[in-house]
């Protein structure tokens, strides 16, 4: 009796590994194969609107529109609710993702971006390759108790693929989603990071930024402090915006009526300020080609400050009138022109001295870590974004800062908030 119990927990460990190998493998070609042609194609239509900015006002109204279509005669009518679908998973044994979920996030995600929606991937891959966790779940009943472990394997993987990082994976699915390790977990999210690692290794994966990140000095740690503060108000921002538009497009009952105004916001935007258009890495890779050389002239106060205001508001629009993303990618636009311009600021009227591109760096994992309350998930996701682990102590240090000045300004993130919670 002692013996085929054995026997079967050891098959049971044997079907654990190699699933954890298939998801590992299947979530991180789905993250590679929607960041590649992301990529490619937000920089053709991108292109195209520059050239003609007549596309600023027809692309998003276009792109919403198809993806409403495709919601309404394919994907079932249901709305894609980002990572709080996951949530409602993890939390409940009869809810699981279904199968749709990974063409429709797939194809949604990739058609707001390319199509100017200010928001990312992320979400989209998140959510598409949890829900192959939690398919590979459903195939064998002795997965059962494996529920949420499986996701997270998804999810560790699907993180893994787009931003270079095995750790931030883990560390996502550990500060966001599961809460807790357990054997099951660390042998199925190990497993799932290091095929997705191995997947973009032998894809020859390139980091998302490419800069040369020489040193940091003491001196600048209350600069970074500041920076850090300044984030935490940021990350608010963002998040009291996507609530606020929430709820106020809910009220409309038209959904068409939704993608109009929400394209409208968008289109009027993206027509003051270009660099809100898609994800926006392309903005930030022009921040980081030499960020020594820009000059704080007054138009350049305005314009920083304008997207500063607008990005939050436009991501909101995004997202309620349809479009399939999250705040991941908005937080790493918004804490790269934060720390550009306070480092721009402290050095032409205190002349301090420091380095803006370390700002710039620091300043993304910044407001990530405020706006989804994980800071060792955006330590080590900015620092696989870079390939470079020189900032990783101040990172650090400013990430704890952002985090908990923005939860005593507000406890909640888009991710944990619900009406229920806030009265």
């Amino acid at each position: 009796m002692i013996q085929k119990t054995r026997d079967f927990q050891f098959l049971k460990f044997q079907k654990l590994v190699i699933v954890s190998i298939l998801i590992g493998f299947l979530s991180a070609f789905l993250g590679v194969a929607l960041k590649k042609l992301t990529e490619y194609y937000e920089e053709i239509f991108s292109h195209q609107a520059a050239v003609n900015p007549i596309y600023y006002i027809l692309f998003p109204i276009f792109g919403l529109s198809v993806i409403y279509f495709l919601r309404e005669f394919i994907f079932k009518k249901k709305e894609n609710k980002g990572i709080k679908e996951i949530f409602e998973s993890t939390n409940s044994k009869s809810q699981n993702l279904p199968n749709y979920k990974i063409s429709s996030h797939f194809i949604n995600g990739l058609l707001t971006v390319i199509f100017g929606g200010s928001t990312g991937i992320e979400v989209s891959t998140v959510v598409a390759s949890a829900t192959i966790g939690s398919v590979a779940q459903r195939k064998q009943n002795i997965f059962k108790e494996y529920k949420t472990e499986l996701i997270c394997a998804g999810v560790a993987a699907g993180i893994t693929a787009l931003f270079s990082s095995p750790i931030a994976g883990i560390l996502f699915t550990l500060e966001v989603i599961s809460r807790k390790v357990t054997r099951a977990f660390l042998v199925t999210n190990l497993i799932a990071v290091f095929t997705a690692f191995g997947l973009i290794f032998v894809l020859q994966e390139k980091p998302l930024f490419s800069v040369v990140i020489t040193t940091w000095h003491l001196k600048a740690i209350p600069y970074f402090i500041l920076l850090g503060v300044l984030a935490g108000f940021a990350s608010v921002y963002l998040t009291r915006c996507v609530l606020f538009f929430k709820d106020q497009f809910s009220k409309i009952k038209t959904h068409y009526f939704k993608i109009v105004i929400g394209s409208s916001i968008l289109s009027i935007s993206l027509l003051l300020f270009p660099q809100l258009y898609g994800e926006g890495y392309h903005a930030i890779k022009e921040l980081i080609v030499n960020p020594n050389e820009t000059q704080l002239t007054l138009s350049v106060i305005l314009t920083f400050i304008g997207i500063l205001i607008l990005k939050p508001i436009v991501t909101s629009a995004t997202l309620v009138s349809g479009g399939d993303g999250g705040v991941f990618a908005p937080s790493l636009f918004i804490g790269a022109f934060l720390g550009l311009l306070v480092a721009l600021v402290l050095n032409t009227y205190f002349s301090v001295n420091v380095i803006p591109v370390n700002f710039i760096i620091i300043g993304m994992a910044a407001v990530l870590s405020a706006s989804i309350h994980a800071p060792f998930t955006s330590i080590f996701l900015v620092c696989g974004l870079t390939n470079d682990y020189t900032l990783f102590f101040p990172i650090l240090v400013v990430c704890l800062i952002s985090k908990y000045t923005a939860k005593m300004i507000y406890p909640f993130t888009v991710y944990t908030y619900s009406p229920s919670l806030a009265k």
